[in-house]
């Protein structure tokens, strides 16, 4: 495991943030409310902040003061945009890879690794949305006590 950032931000209580690339209409202004909703609390979200919906929550997210944990399905990065360097010198970012450096791409595999260990360092998932017989159906199924319903 390769960690960047502030460690500490895994002591805190933490809400996993997942959705299928293909959203229908409906959920994404809710997903935007929930975003807003927990930025507001200050709750800290783990995500892997790469399908279009999760980088719209990203933008949403930094807007706030909470930490922020930020799982690649890909080996670490090696340069990081401006947006995350202020995080990460903030202290408000941890970016952590489960991969080797040689694992330059997400692939299907990867990210349903990437998946699977957000749900396990969250306290709680929220899924905004999950494609029947996907593989966040299959995680909404094995983490379901920790799913929050929508």
């Amino acid at each position: 495991m390769n960690y960047l950032g502030n460690k500490e931000i895994l002591n805190n209580y933490k809400v996993g943030f997942l959705c299928s690339r293909k959203v229908p209409a409906n959920i994404i202004l809710k997903t935007y409310d929930w975003a807003v909703e927990q930025r507001d609390k200050d709750v800290c979200i783990v995500s892997g902040f790469h399908s279009k919906i999760e980088k719209d929550v990203f933008d949403i997210l930094i807007k706030g003061t909470q930490p922020i944990i930020l799982v690649l399905a890909r080996g670490m990065m090696k340069r990081f945009d401006k947006r995350l360097t202020e995080l990460l010198y903030s202290g408000r970012l941890l970016i952590i890879s489960p991969f080797d450096e040689k694992v330059k791409r997400p692939t299907t595999k990867t990210a349903q690794n990437r998946n699977e260990l957000i749900a396990k360092l969250s306290d709680k998932i929220y899924i905004a949305h999950a494609e029947k017989n996907g593989s966040l159906e299959k995680i909404e199924i094995k983490y379901f006590e920790k799913v929050i319903k929508n």
